[in-house]
């Protein structure tokens, strides 16, 4: 009888965790094999001030862009080749202040800054006020692969990328009528018009509140390999070869495959406050030595340490097991991820 008892129990007890490890195993979710996510910029972005068309064009380039890096990581491709094409999109957008889309300096120029980097090696690239670059971003990863350096800057740069066969344009070719009235606007009212500063609606009655920002994208391949991409055009009105935030290293991107890949915008707050708080940086630093998730390390970045010191922006970013984050402290920014199953968010406003 004894006996009996206790091979009812043993198979009452092996029944139990059978289903406990079943259950488990059901709820626990499935790392995807790739993810992608992309940022246009953030800032003062209303619905309200926004048309239909201009809104569905923002929605449009989005879409095409993170398509291009999707298709790129679904077909076995690298997670910097998808950063990199995917930013091109962007970057030939005049919808965007990077690359054609770029605005002017207090002189009348574009300059235009661009980093990478390869969370598998953390070798990276980036390049600062260069004029004749078509697609800066190009050249921030030629730096990463075939220089001995981190940054390179002004004339030696778009020197470096002749060199290296880059596209190289005429200065003219970032020309739009209405970034250079925006220029003039800001220079008659003797300030300096922030990349999404609300104010700036002021100064710019064409578009009233649309926002044209810095872009960025992370991704995360097939083979657990992360990477992030940053290009802008600055601020308008910038002068003395002034940098943000776009091209350094650990604030304005950064990539690590033990922890995540960031990119991000500044907005009001000037890329200086993204410098200053070494915002890419910061959140793996947190993951890394704090063991804090993605979502809760970029939300504490962002709105504490960001916000503390009185800046504004937001972040896209990816961790190793392909969990997603796009965390902003402003009204609005332009975003969009797509995961291996092919699910696209294409999203503008806060929500």
């Amino acid at each position: 009888m004894k006996k009996f008892i206790f091979i009812l129990a043993l198979t009452t007890v092996l029944y139990t965790c059978k289903n406990d490890v079943k259950t488990e195993a059901v709820t626990t979710p499935e790392k995807p094999e790739f993810t992608i996510v992309i940022h246009g910029g953030a800032g003062t972005i209303l619905k309200k001030n926004m048309s239909p068309e201009k809104e569905a064009a923002y929605k449009a380039t989005l879409e095409e862009a993170i398509r291009v890096g999707y298709e790129i990581l679904k077909k076995g491709g690298t997670s910097l080749d998808a950063v990199q094409k995917t930013i091109n999109v962007m970057e030939d957008s005049p919808l965007f202040n990077a690359g054609k889309g770029a605005v002017f300096t207090n002189a009348g120029t574009n300059e235009h800054d661009a980093s990478i980097m390869d969370g598998k090696t953390l070798n990276a690239g980036a390049s600062a006020g260069t004029t004749t670059v078509r697609n800066p971003i190009n050249l921030a990863r030629a730096i990463m692969d075939n220089s001995p350096h981190v940054m390179l800057s002004g004339k030696g740069a778009d020197t470096f990328a002749e060199e290296q066969g880059l596209q190289i344009v005429d200065p003219s070719y970032f020309y739009t009528e209405r970034r250079f009235k925006s220029l003039q606007r800001a220079k008659k009212a003797e300030r300096t018009e922030l990349d999404h500063d609300d104010k700036a609606a002021f100064y710019d009655s064409d578009i009233k509140n649309f926002k044209f920002g810095t872009v960025g994208c992370v991704a995360l391949d097939k083979y657990g390999n992360l990477a992030a991409g940053t290009s802008t055009g600055g601020m308008t009105n910038k002068r003395w070869g002034r940098v943000g935030d776009a091209p350094i290293i650990g604030a304005g991107t950064y990539a690590n495959n033990n922890t995540c890949a960031v990119s991000s915008t500044s907005s009001t707050g000037w890329g200086e406050y993204f410098i200053r708080a070494v915002v890419a940086h910061d959140i793996s630093a947190l993951m890394e030595y704090k063991g804090m998730s993605l979502k809760d390390a970029a939300r504490e970045v962002i709105h504490d340490k960001v916000g503390g010191l009185g800046g504004d922006g937001g972040i896209v970013a990816v961790d190793k097991n392909g969990n997603i984050a796009m965390e902003f402290n402003t009204a609005g920014m332009y975003r969009a991820s797509m995961n291996d199953k092919g699910e696209l968010v294409v999203k503008i406003y806060k929500e």
